[in-house]
This record gives structure tokens, sequence and C-alpha cells, in this order.
């Protein structure tokens, strides 16, 4: 990964499922943020990570952690799958310039069009304080991994 632990995490500005323009800074001072890049809307391994957010939200919630989901898919596909899974943190939507943020923080796949399954933890200041990734887009994050992250902070 291009992003390393300690350096400040690339701005971004994306639309999220609702066509609202979610940034980093908007939550600079007030909340850490795990950025969660994920391939593929509408694809099982990615809805079994992302529904483990979201019946897990909670631990996220009592750190002051915003979950941002990020992939490359459009944000009309992205706001049906989030409104069929009941996703209570933004899903955002990288696009257009396609892949613009997944490339920022080193994790775009340029043979697929797609973010690699990556996450970074981002604190209230902005600086990465850390992040994982798994070897490939058909391997799931282990929950273990974001309670070890959440302990950083």
């Amino acid at each position: 990964m291009a992003i390393e632990i300690g350096q400040q995490a690339p701005e971004f500005s994306l639309k999220d499922h609702n066509g609202e323009a979610v940034g980093l800074a908007d939550f600079r001072g007030e909340k850490a943020v795990a950025l969660v890049f994920y391939p593929f809307t509408f694809t099982g391994v990615c809805e079994g990570e992302l529904c483990a957010l979201r019946d897990n939200y909670s631990e996220f919630e009592a750190a002051g952690v915003q979950v941002l989901a990020c992939s490359c898919d459009t944000r009309f596909a992205q706001a049906q799958w989030a409104e069929k899974q009941g996703f209570g943190f933004p899903v955002l939507s990288d696009f257009w310039p396609h892949g613009e943020v997944a490339k920022a923080y080193g994790v775009f796949n340029d043979a697929l069009g797609c973010a690699n399954r990556a996450t970074f933890l981002i604190n209230t200041g902005g600086a990465v304080v850390d992040t994982f990734a798994t070897p490939d887009l058909g391997t799931a994050r282990e929950k273990s991994r974001y309670t070890e992250a959440l302990e950083k902070l």
C-alpha cells in the first residue's frame, strides 16, 4: 500500500449512496474514520463484509469511529444495495474520475478497474493509525482485525 501508518491520509470528497458529498475533512477533530475499500457492489464477499460492519456498528460508534465504505461502482448501484442491506453508514462512489481516491490510497486494481480490499483507520487529526488488506479480492477481512485496529486509537 502506498499510504503508511503515521502519514496524513489523502483528503477526498465523494458522493455517497444518497447523493450527498462526504469528505474526510467532514470528520476532522470530531470522529476517527474507518475507510473501507471494497471491490464490487452486489457481490458475495463484499456483501458479507459490509453486513458484518453493519451488524457490529455499535463497536465503531463506541470508539468514536465513522465507517465510510468505498468502491468504484456508481452511486446508483450503491444506493440500491445500501437500501436493500440497511447500511447505516455512507457508501461512497469513487466512480468518476474512476478510482481516483483508491489510487490516492494505493489500492486501485488496474487490471480489474476496482479497489482492492483494504482498510485505513484514520484518527481525528487525519493521520493513518492502522491499515490492513487482504491478499486477494476473494478473501474477506477478519472482524478481529477491525477490533485490533480500533484499539490503536
